[in-house]
């Protein structure tokens, strides 16, 4: 996602660490003890501007929710949305590399992963790059719980391809697959920017829900 500088964002940034965790690593095995309960914790790999984890954060009150973003001029958007839906006590915000989950998340701490309109990273050469290669299958494996979830959405038909192949050959479930999200809406459909803007477009959405097997 590209958006401008804002000189501004770091400082604003510091100025809320009750919704940015800044010392994220501390939580690690207990994060109930961040979000005060012991409600499943749902995570979404860049969360962008944080229309979509807002919204299930809102609909979804006894889930935890924690949007992770790396880029401040990005995750100040998210953080302006929340703020302005009075902070919702089971959302949270990240500012961290995706690729560096596991120094913040143990084992079993995570219930769902959610990977939104990720970079499709379309050259071959940077396979290893896509939030649904092997090797960040290995990164969601080692911190969700056993059988634990990832739910993907993407308008990119060569990523979808590329990571129903990937997740297959993982060994994982493949417990919902669509290639038309749309053409028959889940009530509970959260959209994503991304998605309200492809949508419109007459883009066809694909989805997959995708499971970890007991090993």
């Amino acid at each position: 996602m590209r958006l401008k500088h804002k000189p501004w964002a770091a400082e604003y940034i510091q100025q809320h660490p009750d919704v940015i965790i800044p010392n994220p690593e501390d939580y690690k095995g207990n994060w109930n003890e961040a979000f005060g309960n012991d409600n499943p914790l749902h995570i979404e790999v860049g969360t962008g501007k944080g229309q979509f984890v807002l919204g299930m954060a809102l609909q979804n009150p006894d889930v935890n929710y924690i949007g992770i973003e790396l880029f401040d001029s990005v995750i100040v958007c998210a953080l302006e949305k929340i703020e302005a839906a009075n902070k919702p006590s089971n959302l949270r915000l990240l500012k961290v590399d995706g690729a560096k989950l596991e120094e913040f998340f143990g084992k079993g701490d995570v219930d769902r992963v959610y990977l939104n309109f990720s970079d499709p990273w379309p050259k071959v050469r940077h396979a290893k790059r896509r939030l649904t290669h092997e090797g960040f299958l290995k990164i969601y494996e080692n911190i969700l719980v056993d059988n634990g979830e990832i739910h993907f959405k993407t308008d990119n038909r060569g990523l979808f391809e590329y990571s129903l192949v990937s997740m297959n050959e993982y060994g994982m479930a493949l417990n919902y697959v669509s290639l038309d999200l749309h053409a028959n809406m889940p009530e509970d459909n959260i959209m994503t920017e991304y998605e309200e803007k492809f949508s419109k477009l007459g883009q066809p959405i694909y989805r997959l829900e995708c499971q970890y097997k007991t090993k």
